[in-house]
């Protein structure tokens, strides 16, 4: 291999671990929170008209996070090359375009690529898809120069297997909480600190801008520029706009009220009680699960019996609210707050969120509704407002385990009964 041989395959290497990483991050995040996509890809269903075809988001969702990851993985491991890498180039040909269409006319706020692990503008989501689209375009045209970890015999199980593992993942992880969650209420985030940015961080900055008219032509000027001496201008309106933006906290607003009293806000009596709260958060009650009743039922009765304020937060009109005590027989108070925060706090709908001076215990799904004990542990977990959360971290290492063993051995195997087979036949 010549010198110039030994820098092309260098860099297809490059765009190779450079396009399979994003693509396995992607599809990664997207299976930890398939609702939050879901809910994004009803986003871009709303934008372009297409409401019709919300019922599909939940399954789009899910294999659209697959498929990526797969690609990702299939990329990375040098499994079916050159169709991988067609594939790779066909996405991106497809999301190129359309997020210079996002970027352009800003349908949705951002493109939801890598969920709320990190959140990219509309313009920095195209000009990251500018560089996966020439990686993509560099690694098809030198597919055959890139690294293979299997021989061609265990293409078959690989994807089949990465795939299956990411949609069974991605399921798994809707019908209980993600494993690892990304959002500012996650367990042991403080609500009220994550609704605040440090004194000396930078804020918006905003100016006034003056609109005169003069021989039937508009302008537009500044406090430094405008016609103030000039009578031939007419003044027409006048209006701030954003010259700078600065740091926003990750929480911007927090609001819940009583619909029972007024509607008075009473988001302090959550933040800032010294006891714990628990919380039945249902961000529609119309389409929310009632397999759990009994145990939600019992919970309340406990939480009467401890004396643990109880609540029920959700996003729905008040006829809702009376077809579910109907139906449930509920007791427990309700209060009203907008359901997009409701979504955002918990991806479970009813779901229950232990909490305390604003600090956030414990979440779990309305498939995981706990025992009284474990309630107990929950509030006697809590420690310097950090709450432990070795329930998870146990799952993430279960799953890690569990799809990168199989590889491995699958790898042995291939090593043993094919790869060497085939070296000793070259010899």
């Amino acid at each position: 291999m010549n010198h110039k041989e030994r820098i092309i395959k260098t860099v297809a290497e490059i765009c190779r671990l450079l396009t399979g990483c994003v693509f396995v991050f992607s599809g990664f995040v997207k299976a930890i929170d398939p609702t939050g996509f879901a809910i994004k890809i009803e986003d871009y269903l709303t934008a372009f008209g297409l409401q019709d075809f919300k019922p599909l988001a939940l399954l789009a969702s899910i294999n659209l996070g697959a498929v990526e990851f797969t690609l990702g993985v299939c990329v990375l491991l040098g499994v079916y090359r050159r169709y991988m890498s067609i594939l790779v180039l066909l996405v991106m040909l497809v999301m190129t375009p359309l997020t210079l269409y996002l970027a352009l006319f800003n349908p949705v706020s951002d493109c939801g690529c890598f969920g709320d692990a990190v959140i990219l503008s509309n313009w920095a989501t195209f000009y990251k898809n500018i560089v996966l689209l020439s990686a993509a375009v560099f690694v098809l045209i030198h597919n055959q120069k890139l690294y293979q970890c299997f021989t061609f015999n265990i293409y078959w199980f690989v994807v089949l297997f990465v795939y299956v593992y990411c949609v069974g993942f991605s399921w798994w992880n809707y019908n209980h909480l993600p494993l690892i969650d990304f959002r500012p209420y996650k367990i042991g985030a403080n609500i009220p600190e994550q609704m605040t940015i440090p004194g000396d961080a930078p804020h918006d900055a905003c100016e006034s801008v003056f609109i005169y008219e003069k021989d039937g032509v508009k302008k537009e000027f500044t406090l430094d520029n405008y016609p103030a001496n000039d009578s031939s201008w007419t003044f027409v309106d006048a209006h701030t706009k954003l010259a700078a933006g600065g740091i926003r906290p990750r929480i911007e607003t927090f609001n819940v009220y009583d619909n029972d009293n007024d509607n008075r806000d009473v988001s302090d009596v959550i933040l800032y009680n010294e006891e714990p709260i628990l919380l039945l958060i249902a961000h529609k009650l119309e389409e929310a699960s009632d397999e759990r009743i009994d145990e939600i039922n019992n919970l309340y009765d406990y939480a009467l019996e401890r004396r643990i304020p109880f609540y029920c937060i959700t996003g729905s009109a008040q006829k809702y609210i009376q077809a579910w005590i109907d139906i449930t027989g509920a007791e427990y108070p309700f209060l009203f707050a907008d359901d997009v925060l409701l979504k955002t706090i918990i991806r479970s709908n009813p779901g229950l969120v232990l909490i305390k001076n604003g600090t956030v215990l414990k979440k779990w799904h309305y498939n995981d509704i706990p025992e009284e004990e474990n309630i107990d542990k929950a509030v006697s977990g809590y420690l310097e407002e950090k709450p432990a959360n070795d329930e998870g971290n146990r799952w993430i290492y279960i799953n890690l385990s569990g799809f990168t063993v199989p590889l491995l051995l699958v790898w042995a195997y291939d090593y043993l009964h094919f790869r060497r087979r085939k070296e000793f036949e070259n010899e």
